[in-house]
């Protein structure tokens, strides 16, 4: 049959999607682009907040369609939502074929026959005056895949690692830890082989992902001196010795698990691009408080000024939520002045979602939208305003690009990106006085900045 996939969401849920994307094919299956000619149409869908519940619904609702007016004879649902609403999922969209949640990924072949079996998912919700969550009774996902088949859903030359599935941490404002189930990593030599086995099929970038990345290994029982931790710089210096992989990328690194040694082991591997992802969320430590969440806004400060002393020219990128509940406008300004004192390379912002089964739940949603909204692009006014200074003080510089290759907006214009930028999330470089001809996505050459247009650079081939 031929398959149609869309997936929706952060890169963590597009590598289920290539995995599940492989095993389709491994089930001797045919994978197709254009949702009329599908037999069979997979969702992997989104939860995390409401934006993208709404994208996901509209999506499948969409794709629903083809059902009515296309080949498709089967929709399938899987990821986030389908962890989350899976009877309200079949309830409320009747064209639903199959659900599968995150922890079902192997199942997909199944599904996508027509399988009956269907695994009981879990569900935690946390009620307003009630001390505990209410368990129903299902277990937390325990799916973590190891080197099975993928098929790439990136540009041939860079791809995802997850090294690690779920999250110990009690964020307030996060339904993850329902979603994914508890923090459970991937073992050195699985990663390692993988990452081979991906070099030799073309990737010079590999960027290390999981919901807390820093944390990869403590529940292997890895050890860091006199603590736990010692995991991941194993695994960078195992991984800068992978033949063919020229930058090795981090993300979503965290503030109380992001160590010395790990400082150490990303300064010393030449590999390792010095670009340090770290959402704080928040600045306030009233806000923090309430978020659940470690440290304080001096404490991240001293984190950071510390990060740039030991990795020169390291690049940082963060993420903040505005409008959580209760946050006053002298707490957003707390916010608005951090950003300015840090002086961050990449900064992203979330309007605050309320949503059910988080503790952040309980609290009065007393933020209004308008207010969400303004605040939010005040952050990024400011930001634009850093960010656009510092592209002009980088003008003249020399630098190492890796080709990514045409623009979405021209082919004849072709675009890359520096070590400080990661794929699909930061600003791009643009090349000028370059012949389309002599470059190549993946590789990596000197080229010289020689102009800066709000976020992005232009660079001419050295």
């Amino acid at each position: 049959m031929k398959i149609g996939f869309v997936s929706l969401g952060c890169p963590k849920n597009l590598v289920d999607s290539e995995v599940m994307m492989g095993l389709s094919q491994q089930g001797g299956h045919t994978l197709t682009p254009n949702p009329a000619d599908a037999d069979v149409l997979v969702v992997n869908t989104c939860a995390f907040i409401d934006s993208a519940k709404e994208e996901s619904v509209n999506t499948i609702l969409e794709l629903a369609e083809f059902k009515k007016n296309g080949n498709c004879k089967r929709l399938v649902v899987t990821g986030c939502l389908g962890e989350r609403y899976r009877d309200e999922l079949k309830q409320q969209i009747p064209e639903i074929d199959a659900v599968l949640g995150t922890g079902d990924v192997p199942e997909i072949v199944g599904a996508i026959e027509g399988a009956s079996r269907v695994r009981t998912i879990p569900l935690r919700l946390v009620h307003a005056g009630s001390p505990e969550p209410e368990v129903r009774s299902r277990e937390l996902p325990t799916y973590l895949y190891d080197a099975e088949p993928r098929v790439f859903a990136t540009p041939r030359h860079f791809a995802y690692i997850k090294v690690a599935e779920g999250c110990d941490y009690k964020c307030s404002f996060c339904i993850i830890p329902t979603l994914r189930g508890h923090y459970r990593s991937r073992p050195v030599d699985a990663i390692v082989r993988e990452a081979r086995s991906l070099a030799a099929r073309g990737v010079r970038e590999l960027i290390l992902i999981s919901q807390d990345t820093t944390f990869y290994g403590r529940d292997l029982g890895f050890r860091q001196g006199q603590g736990a931790g010692a995991a991941l710089p194993t695994l960078l210096r195992e991984l800068n010795e992978v033949e063919g992989i020229d930058w090795i990328r981090l993300l979503y690194l965290y503030p109380t698990t992001i160590s010395d040694d790990i400082l150490d082991a990303i300064a010393e591997c030449d590999k390792v691009v010095k670009y340090i992802d770290l959402p704080l969320q928040h600045a306030s430590d009233e806000v923090l408080r309430r978020m659940k969440r470690p440290g304080t806004g001096k404490g991240y400060e001293k984190l950071l000024a510390r990060i740039r002393e030991r990795l020169p020219g390291v690049s940082l990128r963060t993420t903040f939520i505005v409008g959580f509940p209760g946050e006053t406008a002298a707490e957003f300004e707390e916010l608005r002045t951090f950003i300015q004192r840090v002086g961050f390379d990449h900064v992203g912002v979330f309007t605050y979602s309320h949503e059910e089964g988080t503790t952040a739940h309980d609290l009065a949603d007393d933020v209004p939208a308008a207010t969400k909204r303004k605040r939010r692009n005040t952050l990024m006014a400011e930001q634009k305003r850093i960010v656009t200074r510092g592209q002009k003080r980088r003008v003249g510089a020399h630098v190492e690009v890796m080709v990514d290759g045409p623009s979405p907006e021209h082919e004849l214009v072709w675009r890359g990106r520096l070590r400080g930028q990661a794929p699909e999330i930061d600003p791009v470089v643009y090349f000028t006085d370059a012949n389309p001809e002599a470059l190549r996505p993946g590789v990596v050459l000197r080229a010289e900045i020689v102009g800066a247009r709000d976020y992005d650079l232009v660079v001419r081939p050295l």
